[in-house]
């Protein structure tokens, strides 16, 4: 009989909770964290950029190995297979507009693989195409003259943006300095496709 009236005790109390929970609604499950839109501060895009450029120094992999040796006065030249007759032409005329110009003419050999590498994975990104490359006659430079002359022309064979390259015209240095045709980065395929379709 007490078990009843125990049971009825506690079926009432079981109703008069529910009652009392019939206007709760659950909470509803966020799955988005909220986040501030902030632009980048100066001193966080120049954490970003000395970053890449750390990974850009432990990426480089421009030969230091033996090199063959060029004159000071020699022209140094290549092209891709691909690049056409007369782009590679106007390249050799300096007809293009230079983009950008790296002076390494008084530059240590490292720093000058460091800073060529960088330069032109950085105008590469930036949808750079033509650059003026100053590497000087090395006359006096060791073990032989025109050192880093030489290596320029091996480095810049190695580095796929690279597609072509020319001794400069004397306006723009002559045998001291070099023409470098960067390819097109996917940006810059994209406009001109666009341009294309519109026409």
């Amino acid at each position: 009989m007490e078990k009843m009236q125990s049971m009825e005790i506690f079926d009432e109390g079981l109703d008069e909770f529910l009652n009392e929970l019939k206007d709760v609604k659950p909470i509803q499950q966020i799955d988005t964290v909220p986040t501030s839109h902030q632009k980048n501060t100066l001193a966080q895009q120049l954490k970003r950029q000395a970053i890449e450029s750390t990974q850009n120094l432990t990426n480089n992999y421009l030969s230091v190995e033996k090199v063959e040796p060029v004159d000071p006065y020699d022209h140094i030249s290549f092209k891709q297979d691909g690049v056409q007759q007369g782009v590679f032409k106007n390249l050799r005329l300096g007809k293009y507009k230079i983009d950008f110009v790296l002076n390494l003419q008084q530059n240590q050999f490292e720093q000058a693989r460091t800073s060529l590498f960088n330069h032109i994975i950085d105008s590469h990104k930036k949808g750079d195409r033509t650059l003026l490359i100053k590497h000087g006659l090395g006359l006096h430079s060791q073990p032989f003259p025109a050192l880093l002359k030489s290596y320029l022309h091996q480095w810049l064979q190695q580095m796929p943006e690279v597609i072509a390259y020319h001794t400069a015209q004397p306006k723009h240095g002559g045998n001291s300095a070099v023409y470098a045709l960067l390819k097109k980065n996917q940006q810059a395929k994209a406009n001109n496709r666009e341009l294309h379709r519109q026409k």
